[in-house]
């Protein structure tokens, strides 16, 4: 499909975002743009990776979902998606999962969540993408410090406002646009885990705080309803399949291939944000 009609469909989608997409007629428009159930489905598949260790890819998902659905709104249609995959990811690394860092980042991760609302009536919604990747790139520059720092420097992330930081970080981002992956690579990552503790503290946070998110998104932006949750429905399967060679990937990649792709991918999913 010419790359002209490929965007023509995108801006006809834009036009049912909002309230407007919330209705019927609007969603079976959506369901009759192969355009639009393709990008969906891709989306689908990226979220599934990146919650079984395919760090970042989620972020392409982002900027293809606000195109299609608006950037606000947009958050309402791929949390569903990011919860489920939350449950495959933890049941499978479930025994890999370092509880003192997911229990250092929450506190301070629901004051992000909560301090993220107020944004919704002073920032415009063309913003949010770029509000986003901004706070994606905080921490990407806090990430190439901790890579080039001196080892014994690394006392600095143990203190108890680094935690706090990033948590706090961590929960706005993910409030407003589903985009904190980078934030906690560059946490984690900082914390010099192994591969598997990585992914396993990874999905165990997101569990709490994605789930914590849901009444938030319904009583108070009003942007998860039964029509996006049949189309959240009709993406489990690309969801599953993703979730599958996420693990797959994860055990062919050696441990600092692993923490190099980590890198790489957050810089590239913060370039995504702006552009």
């Amino acid at each position: 499909m010419p790359c002209a009609v490929l965007l023509d469909n995108f801006r006809r989608a834009r036009k049912i975002s909002g309230f407007d997409f919330f209705r019927m007629e609007a969603l079976t428009e959506f369901f009759n743009s192969p355009a639009q159930m393709a990008a969906m489905f891709v989306c689908a598949l990226f979220i599934g990776m990146s919650k079984t260790g395919v760090q970042g890819i989620t972020m392409i998902s982002v900027p293809v979902m606000a195109l299609t659905f608006g950037a606000k709104e947009s958050t309402g249609v791929i949390l569903p998606m990011l919860c489920f995959a939350d449950i495959l990811a933890v049941l499978y690394y479930r025994h890999s999962v370092q509880w003192r860092y997911v229990f250092a980042l929450l506190p301070a991760a629901v004051v992000g969540l909560f301090a993220a609302l107020p944004a919704d009536r002073v920032v415009p919604r063309e913003f949010f993408g770029h509000l986003m990747g901004f706070c994606i790139l905080v921490g990407l520059v806090a990430m190439v410090w901790s890579e080039i720092k001196k080892p014994d420097s690394d006392a600095v992330s143990h203190k108890w406002w680094y935690a706090a930081f990033f948590g706090v970080l961590g929960g706005f981002t993910t409030m407003i646009g589903n985009a904190a992956g980078g934030v906690m690579a560059v946490y984690l990552l900082s914390m010099r885990m192994k591969k598997l503790a990585f992914v396993g503290t990874n999905a165990w946070f997101f569990l709490v705080i994605n789930y914590t998110k849901i009444p938030l998104q319904v009583f108070a932006w009003n942007n998860i309803s039964a029509q996006t949750l049949l189309l959240d429905a009709v993406s489990i399967p690309f969801i599953v399949a993703g979730a599958v060679f996420g693990v797959w990937f994860v055990k062919k990649l050696p441990e600092r291939a692993y923490r190099i792709f980590v890198i790489v991918s957050t810089f590239l999913s913060t370039l995504l944000m702006f552009f």
